[in-house]
């Protein structure tokens, strides 16, 4: 997707204009205009000229963005700052205004003996007055003008002609006044004080709105924060602190204890504890060693480490991270649609409304004040900005509040539906279980537990089988040692051979190891139960006599069980899809405790599982491999595990840094609660609309008396948009991850027969 920095946008009907124009070019497929961030992102064949052409056209100004620069200007709150200096001007000349107007018509302050009844002086200086506001403030007039010219009427358009109807008439009641016998009738005709009371309240609230937008992009803008500006590189034995851009692919690079890893990287040397929180929100330090890879932006906490940069630049985890979000936060819910609808032609319709309001109430006798009032009214209380807002803001702090706790939501799109699932479908290993064998059970026989993984660490050092390795890791974790088995042999399909100190040592299934040694009935009927419960039974033997049998199998996460309870406890029926065998695959899903168990699915049959379950409701996939790349894909929201290869993650929408099954609930949460957000937003827009304008025309004036003076409506309408933004920032206090008490469960037990 390219992606565009939009100026010149002030309001929803802005962007529904800009996104129009964009959208007819041969070749663009899609365009997102976000009114949130200004940005604007295309997709399709068009050349970059002709879509700055089109948005020029339209009105507005575009340019590429890429550049980091460009993201942290697009970040940066460079409005509140001018929007403050212009307030406290124009405020100044406000308060002077007000007092020379209602302070002494309505309040009877008094005035200098030169104004005492000079009503024509009084006038003259209320002009000067407003004119001087309404000149700090010209960018609504310029802004508001151009939309009329280019035919886009914008927010800016409604507060011109509101602000300078009242403006004008009442210097026509100016001139009225120096020509009439009796001036004093003429100044209840003065709205100039309306005039500049409207630019000054709309101001007000366009400043608050500022603050609150930019309190939306916290997280994007700390993630850009946390990244490091420098690096120690290590050439030709000397150490020398770089830029961090300068640092290449195969550079080494050392970090000391409290600084941060400039790059992705690989350890050469040392060990040390890392804080990943920065990326994965886990504030547990992660232990590292030669081989590890570390992280660009995490903290090295304890000792010295040298590396090797194996990604740099935009290739980095980090800057992934950061692309990702702000791409979501280029990209347009579904629901927006609406708005956007609503936005292309509110203005319009609104200036209609205003006309026919004043045209109303002079046909219905009232004098022409009174009419421009409830015109004026119109005008100023109609707010597109609210309705523009309701949907980015929502789904630009719903995807902050995603990234600090290490959920990634590719897409405005991801983040809407995936509260609207049906169905989950976890893919077992990796996913459900950790994706890596352990060893589960030890039953010893003629031995103790000591010399039965003494053997098996003997006979499995110089296999490369994925049991082996969990044989070896368990044997670690005892502090078992022992020498490798010489004179050795791997029969592929049945075992091991070896000899240590002039014993013979086997191992493998016990079809092979029964041609060694002597195995009995409790042993196999042992076997047979553990074979039922998905795990594979490792017999081994020492000089023809059987040691025992050490189980090995892919264990479940420690929060499987949990994370599959909470999904069925928010209603979705939750399903396990795997290759594996039927008898392995039901002792798990067990353990899990999903609803369905789906196994024996070779990989290119799971999309077509996944087809088959889109018939029932809209579907999840949570997948980590290769394998599941074509149903991530064909699933209505493909999550990936952040653990997992770099093609699931790819063809994923949703993306889990910690890799935490637990996180699926969490997303699954965060999206509810932000389409809830947007559905508030929305509802508070339109219904503020649909009660306001009636309001402001005067309908309730002859039922209940109500009567909207302009500069209320001002104040109501500058209020509008901050009322959405702020109820988009409740977000940041949602609590996604549930917290309940964990159950200890015992993964591993040990029998002497």
């Amino acid at each position: 997707m390219k992606q565009f920095n939009i100026t010149g946008m002030h309001c929803a009907a802005c962007s529904a204009r800009v996104e129009k124009a964009v959208s007819k070019l041969d070749g663009v497929t899609a365009c997102f205009v976000n009114l949130l961030t200004n940005s604007m992102g295309v997709e399709g064949s068009a050349t970059d000229r002709e879509i700055i052409s089109a948005v020029k056209k339209a009105g507005y100004g575009a340019k590429v963005m890429g550049k980091k620069e460009d993201a942290d200007e697009l970040l940066s709150d460079t409005e509140t700052p001018k929007l403050r200096r212009r307030l406290i001007s124009s405020l100044v000349f406000l308060i002077v205004l007000m007092y020379f107007s209602m302070g002494h018509t309505m309040w009877g302050l008094p005035l200098p003996l030169f104004f005492e009844g000079n009503y024509i002086a009084i006038g003259i200086v209320q002009l000067i007055l407003s004119v001087i506001v309404i000149v700090l403030n010209g960018r609504f007039f310029v802004n508001g003008f151009k939309g009329i010219v280019n035919r886009a009427p914008n927010m800016d358009t409604l507060i011109a002609l509101g602000s300078g109807a009242a403006f004008v008439y009442s210097t026509y009641a100016l001139f009225a006044m120096t020509a009439s016998q009796n001036p004093a009738e003429y100044i209840h005709e003065f709205y100039f004080e309306s005039s500049a009371m409207i630019l000054v309240l709309i101001t007000v609230g366009k400043m608050l709105e500022a603050r609150s937008k930019g309190k939306t992009t916290d997280a994007l803008k700390s993630l850009m924060k946390i990244a490091p500006k420098t690096a120690v590189i290590v050439k030709d034995g000397t150490e020398a602190r770089v830029p961090v851009e300068s640092v290449k692919k195969g550079d080494i690079f050392v970090v000391r204890p409290g600084e941060s890893i400039p790059v992705d990287g690989v350890v050469l040397e040392g060990e040390s504890a890392v804080n990943e929180s920065a990326l994965t929100g886990e504030s547990i330090p992660v232990d590292k060693c030669a081989g590890n890879r570390v992280s660009a932006a995490t903290v090295n906490q304890s000792g010295f480490i040298r590396c090797e940069a194996t990604e740099v630049g935009e290739d980095t985890a980090l800057a992934k991270i950061i692309k990702m979000v702000s791409d979501a936060a280029a990209t347009k819910a579904p629901i927006a649609k609406v708005a956007d609808k609503v936005s292309g032609v509110f203005v319009p319709a609104v200036i209609g409304v205003a006309v026919i309001t004043a045209a109303v109430w002079l046909i219905l006798g009232r004098d022409v004040g009174f009419a421009l009032a409830r015109g004026i009214s119109v005008l100023v209380i109609s707010c597109p900005c609210a309705l523009g807002l309701a949907t980015p803001v929502a789904i630009m702090v719903g995807n902050g509040v995603g990234a600090k706790n290490g959920i990634l939501f590719k897409t405005a799109v991801s983040l809407e539906e995936a509260g609207k699932t049906n169905i989950v479908v976890l893919d077992k290993t990796g996913t459900i279980t950790s994706g890596e064998p352990r060893v589960t059970d030890i039953i010893a026989e003629d031995a103790d537990k000591t010399e039965l993984l003494k053997t098996a660490y003997s006979l499995e050092q110089k296999s490369e089988h994925p049991l082996a390795k969990a044989i070896l890791h368990k044997a670690e974790e005892e502090n078992i040692t022992s020498q490798a088995a010489d004179d050795f042999k791997a029969l592929p399909g049945n075992g091991l051979e070896g000899t240590l100190g002039g014993s013979i040592l086997c191992g493998g299934s016990m079809k092979f190891v029964e041609t060694k040694a002597q195995i009995g009935d409790e042993m196999r009927k042992c076997a047979a139960e553990l074979s039922n419960q998905g795990k594979t039974p490792l017999f081994f033997a020492k000089d023809s006599i059987l040691l025992g049998v050490i189980a090995v199998a892919d264990v479940i996460r420690p929060d499987s069980e949990s994370a599959v309870r909470e999904l069925q406890e928010m209603g979705l029926k939750v399903v396990m899809l795997t290759g594996d065998n039927e008898k392995t695959a039901a002792e798990i899903g067990k353990q899990a405790g999903v609803d369905k168990v789906i196994a024996g699915v070779l990989p290119d049959g799971k999309e077509s599982v996944i087809r088959d379950l889109k018939k029932d409701g809209k579907v999840m996939m949570v997948g980590d491999g290769i394998n599941d790349a074509p149903a991530l894909t064909s699933a209505d929201i493909g999550v990936a595990i952040g653990a997992g290869t770099d093609i699931a993650i790819d063809a994923a929408d949703i993306v889990l840094m910690k890799s935490k099954l637990s996180d699926v609930p969490a997303a699954v949460r965060l999206s509810r609660a932000t389409l809830r957000n947007i559905h508030e937003n929305l509802f508070w827009a339109f219904l503020y609309n649909v009660i306001g304008i009636p309001l402001a025309a005067g309908v309730f004036i002859s039922l209940f008396g109500w009567k909207l003076n302009p500069m209320f409506g001002a104040a109501a309408m500058s209020l509008s948009s901050f009322c959405v933004v702020t109820n988009a920032l409740r977000l940041n206090f949602l609590k996604i991850k549930k917290t309940r008490k964990t159950r200890l469960t015992i993964e591993s037990r040990i029998y002497y027969l």
